[in-house]
């Protein structure tokens, strides 16, 4: 969730600061109980399939001027999975708290909030594209990098 605040830094009136990516994870959140609640789903659920959980990640605050717990709690919701840090995770278990959960449903002042984004300049599309395509790249290259370690570490057991 940071990566949406982080290309924002320092860009944006103050009031807007780190809240780019909680509204887009309460969007995000929204359609996803949209869809588990769906008739259609429904059907499928009757049927035997089982919902993939909605996953939190990048839940760790890069801001040290904000709460290190802030994704964490503002994040908290049933059928979800949160991959934070193991700081923040300690952060969390020493002083974090859950106030409530997000709302299932449709929500029109995070709508006007991003609609304040937009008009502020950030667009929102294009941002969304860069971060999956940077997320992407991130992941190949770790799988790449674990892939090469099981290859040095598997050499050293190979039969001469």
């Amino acid at each position: 969730m940071s990566r949406w605040d982080g290309p924002l830094a320092g860009d944006l009136p103050p009031d807007l600061h780190l809240e780019l990516g909680l509204a887009m994870s309460r969007k995000t959140f929204a359609a996803y109980r949209a869809l588990t609640e769906s008739d259609r789903w429904q059907r499928l659920l009757n049927e035997g399939a089982r919902p993939q959980r909605l996953l939190w990640a990048s839940t760790g605050t890069k801001d040290p001027n904000a709460s290190d717990v802030l994704y964490v709690e503002a994040l908290a919701a049933a059928l979800t999975v949160n991959t934070m840090p193991d700081e923040t995770l300690r952060a969390f278990a020493d002083h974090g708290t859950i106030s409530g959960t997000l709302s299932a449903g449709p929500d029109p002042k995070n709508d006007a909030l991003i609609g304040r984004f937009e008009a502020a300049g950030v667009d929102i599309a294009d941002l969304s594209r860069r971060l999956q395509e940077q997320g992407v790249a991130a992941f190949a290259s770790a799988w790449q990098s674990l892939l090469s370690r099981i290859e040095e570490k598997a050499a050293v057991f190979s039969v001469r």
